[in-house]
């Protein structure tokens, strides 16, 4: 279906495999356009209720963006390319269904935004995660300055971003980074067991979670207290929160509809 990845589906969780191994999966704008259509196949669709997205082969996840494509890129072609991706990585962060990156080699540059856009970030032990740019005597163009930022604090990011050092999986859970890492072997079955965990839980409520993180990081605590309440109050005209609580009460497993 697709040039640059590959799309499956194993119930309701989606796999994304980023699949241009002979390039270390690097993105380039053809790649970059692979992913977007595989979210509108997923979107328009209702196929997944849950996204992991993965790299092929067992050396990288997304070893950066492919700097075969950018070397001769003007100014304004690296503004477009820049946006492609910012915009791809938005749609990311800012749809309903939860995505996890299953981090199986290296995600650099492009691969370390490519995570960070995700919701958990799940690594093997051979992970190594690092923004170059700079090596290249550019900077991170992906969202990677802002996210990581948010993600691990601004001392971080800008040690990391700055220096160009690539850290293991070990230092990036240590930093905050990644939320959890396994032999390269158990990763993408922790990946799965994760996805239908939480594609068994209140989808409606899953979706609040996320939207009510995303919008409160930008704001003032008083204002992401109000996101909250909102989200909190958005729960309760559900169907789901009817089952739920009824279940609770009826010790009995809920049987959520997504309504």
């Amino acid at each position: 279906m697709f040039d640059n990845v590959l799309l499956e589906f194993e119930g309701r969780i989606g796999i994304l495999t980023i699949n241009r191994p002979k390039a270390l999966n690097a993105l380039n704008r053809a790649t970059l356009k692979d992913i977007g259509a595989a979210l509108d196949h997923i979107e328009s669709e209702k196929a997944a209720d849950v996204l992991i997205i993965t790299g092929a082969g067992p050396k990288s996840f997304v070893a950066g963006a492919d700097i075969a494509e950018m070397k001769d890129m003007d100014q304004e072609q690296a503004r477009a390319f820049a946006w492609a991706g910012q915009n791809l990585f938005k749609r990311l962060q800012s749809t309903s269904m939860p995505v996890i990156a299953a981090v199986n080699g290296f995600a650099l540059g492009g691969g370390c935004e490519l995570a960070m856009a995700c919701d958990v970030i799940l690594a093997s032990e051979k992970a190594r995660f690092g923004q170059p740019e700079v090596n290249l005597g550019i900077i991170p163009g992906f969202g990677g300055t802002q996210r990581m930022a948010r993600l691990i604090g601004p001392q971080w990011a800008k040690y990391l971003c700055m220096s160009g050092e690539m850290i293991g999986a070990e230092e990036a859970l240590r930093i905050g980074l990644v939320a959890r890492i396994y032999p390269p072997d158990e990763l993408m079955e922790a990946a799965k067991k994760l996805a239908s965990t939480i594609a068994g839980k209140g989808l409606i409520a899953v979706g609040l979670v996320k939207q009510a993180v995303n919008e409160g990081l930008d704001v003032p605590l008083a204002q992401g207290l109000e996101i909250e309440v909102d989200k909190f109050v958005e729960g309760f005209g559900t169907e789901d929160r009817k089952e739920g609580m009824t279940a609770f009460l009826e010790k009995r497993a809920p049987k959520f509809q997504g309504r």
